[in-house]
């Protein structure tokens, strides 16, 4: 095979093994794509082995298809060659024998919708939607762990309810003869146990079975796997324990960790040339995720020019973040450029800034901050004290959270006619049920209040209140608590985003028509390419010449539940979430961290990542605060507030000071009351203590 010769010594012993199981350790950027693609095209090609004999699984429809497309480049005759996702194959396995477990047999998959609809029908009718979903997730997180109703679930949660809602639910699924998400790997693994007939033919059938991106497979996938495997089959996985980044999804690192206790005779392979990342990068990167313990170990190099330092700039706040990555964007190479944070609140001040400064930006993997649920909700309470005839908001938030106004007591409001939707409510009062009537007033009051304090509260106040008196915060506080979502976060950030605007209904106004406008999609500056938006975890898998990692501050990065890290297995995932991040850059990389952030409106003082002092100082090139420049000893002397003296103008007070991509620029008002500005280089000033004027 012509492929062959383009891949290094590692790659290619990868690709030409056989006999015991293979566990390949694939560094971040080590071209593990080609190897799997060409071990499968080899395998076809040159071994003769039969397509349909094959498997290969990985865990996204886009991995499967990108796998597919490369192997019939290089081997168009592979008719019945099986790639697929896991839930894909679990589907694939159960319909082929779906009388043995009681399935109908053209069975449907329920989504998470259709999973908590069926559990409203068990549980009582009044059950809030919010517990339903709370219900429906651990149900999901269950079936992960490969946990059945009648196991000990105390893992899962203390909630003593929990093991009744399971099994009741369990029961009516399975009386519809459908199946959830979970259902496709738990319930083939049941198939495969039970049934030893199905899993020899299944055996017969695939001799050999591949395993892309490996670390994060779940405890149910990686016992489906276990049945699956033979004593005649031949098993290779790929994976890198370095970058296990979805515990919260279920995935297990340990699965890697022990594969080869798992698998006896296990051989590893160690794919250790990064093909991305410049010297400086992966050295970087390197140093940092050593520090955990979990690991198999590799010892990473590359090819590539040692390239430029890392530049690291320690900044005031948020705002000044954001005007930080602006200047970094001036060169105008956006498309390449990539803007990280670990939660997608923190997009907020980049959107803002870059609108205003025509900078086009996509924000990938996620909805734009005036789109997200919990932000459309706050916003609508907003809309419906400007316009109590907004009909959208009204319909959104009217029972939400729940006040017991269900469809037909929402028929009655609309139904008086009235434009005025809090006239509308107040008409209908006597036609609802005595509980909902009085929620209602109680919401008809909460509102009216709102719209006292618009006229002499400041805006932030104002949505504060709105926020903990709605329930609106506590709803998503518990939904954070279940989900880990971080929604009460992007609330809290929509109190620091309305900071700048005015006290009153026009204030009001121009927030909220500020918030649109910068969550249009439509840019006309958009010729060229957009910045990337991200989170960490949206990164997997993609590379940019540029890379911006924003945040680097202890509580947000490592992330802190509950104030605090629950253990060290929290803290190496984090650690492992910035490796995977600082590998997503292969010519330069830029971190931020902030002395200061707002949360919930209120400005709290922040410590660096521990992340940071892990990364060798002698890779990185600090930045000023005050202008984003790197400093000398002069420039370094003064900043903004700093007392001068100028042979021509005498004495004065540093207004600002900035960086204009090559010099540092100041502004100085003088006592005469003139202003200038200079070079500073150039400027001839001497710096003086104030107490000397």
């Amino acid at each position: 095979m012509e492929e062959l010769d383009l891949l290094n010594s590692e790659q290619k012993a990868a690709v030409l093994h056989s006999g015991p199981p293979l566990l390949i350790l694939a560094g971040a950027g080590s071209g593990k794509t080609r190897v799997i693609t060409t071990k499968i095209a080899y395998l076809i090609s040159e071994r003769a082995t039969e397509p349909r004999s094959i498997l290969a699984v990985t865990f996204t429809n886009k991995a499967a298809e990108e796998m597919r497309s490369r192997v019939l480049r290089m081997v168009p005759e592979s008719a019945g060659l099986m790639i697929r996702t896991f839930h894909s194959f679990g589907a694939w396995l159960l319909r082929r024998s779906s009388h043995l477990l009681g399935l109908n047999a053209h069975f449907s998959i329920y989504d998470e919708e259709d999973s908590l609809a069926l559990l409203k029908q068990v549980l009582d009718k009044k059950t809030p939607r919010e517990d339903l979903k709370r219900y429906t997730h651990l149900i999901g997180r269950a079936k992960d762990r490969f946990l059945s109703p009648s196991d000990d679930l105390r893992s899962l949660t203390s909630d003593p309810g929990f093991d009744d809602t399971y099994h009741l639910y369990q029961k009516k699924l399975e009386g519809t003869g459908n199946a959830d998400f979970g259902d496709l790997i738990m319930r083939s693994v049941e198939l495969l146990r039970e049934n030893p007939e199905v899993r020899e033919r299944i055996q017969q059938r695939f001799r050999v079975i591949l395993v892309d991106e490996y670390q994060d497979a779940n405890t149910a996938q990686f016992l489906l796997l276990k049945e699956l495997y033979s004593e005649e089959s031949y098993l290779c996985v790929v994976g890198d324990e370095d970058q296990s980044i979805y515990g919260f999804r279920g995935a297990e690192v340990r699965n890697i960790l022990e594969f080869p206790k798992v698998f006896p005779r296990t051989q590893i392979i160690r794919l250790e040339e990064n093909y991305r990342s410049t010297e400086r990068i992966l050295e970087a990167a390197i140093r940092v995720v050593e520090n955990n313990r979990q690991r198999l170990g590799k010892n990473l190099w590359t090819r590539k020019p040692q390239g430029s330092p890392l530049g690291l700039a320690y900044l005031n706040n948020e705002e000044e973040e954001a005007r930080f990555c602006a200047q970094v964007l001036s060169d105008g190479n956006y498309e390449q450029t990539a803007l990280l944070y670990r939660n997608n609140y923190q997009s907020r001040p980049f959107e803002t800034l870059f609108s205003r400064l025509h900078i086009p930006y996509r924000l990938v993997g996620t909805l734009r901050f005036a789109e997200r649920e919990e932000v459309k909700d706050a916003l609508a309470y907003l809309s419906l004290i400007l316009n109590p005839r907004d009909e959208i908001a009204f319909i959104r938030i009217v029972n939400k959270p729940s006040r017991g106004i269900g469809s037909s007591g929402l028929q009655k409001i609309l139904s008086t006619g009235r434009s005025n939707l809090l006239e509308a409510c107040r008409e209908a009062l006597p036609l609802l049920p005595r509980k909902t009537a009085s929620n209602l007033e109680e919401f008809l009051r909460m509102v009216a209040g709102f719209e006292t304090e618009l006229s002499f509260k400041p805006l932030p106040e104002l949505i504060r209140n709105l926020l903990l008196r709605s329930g609106l915060y506590e709803m998503y506080k518990q939904k954070d608590d279940r989900e880990g979502a971080n929604r009460m976060l992007n609330l809290e950030e929509l109190v620091n985003a309305s900071m700048e605007y005015g006290n009153d209904r026009s204030g009001l106004a121009e927030f909220l028509e500020s918030l649109t406008l910068n969550s249009s999609d439509e840019n006309p500056f958009n010729q060229d390419g957009r910045v990337n938006l991200i989170t960490f975890h949206n990164t997997k898998g993609l590379e940019f010449d540029r890379v911006i990692i924003t945040g680097l501050e202890d509580g947000l990065f490592p992330h802190y539940r509950n104030n605090r890290l629950e253990e060290d297995l929290e803290l190496e995932e984090e650690r492992r979430l910035f490796y995977v991040a600082l590998t997503r850059a292969r010519k330069s990389l830029y971190l931020t961290s902030c002395r200061m952030r707002r949360v919930f409106g209120v400005v709290q003082t922040r410590s660096p990542s521990r992340f940071l002092a892990e990364i060798p100082s002698a890779l990185v090139e600090v930045f000023s605060s005050a202008s984003f420049g790197p400093e000398d000893e002069y420039t370094s002397r003064f900043q903004e507030g700093s007392g001068v003296r100028h042979g021509e103008y005498g004495d004065g007070t540093i207004e600002k000071k900035w960086y204009n991509g090559r010099e540092y620029m100041v502004l100085i008002r003088f006592f005469s009351g003139r202003t200038a500005r200079f070079i500073l280089k150039y400027s001839n000033l001497v710096r003086i203590n104030h107490d000397e004027f």
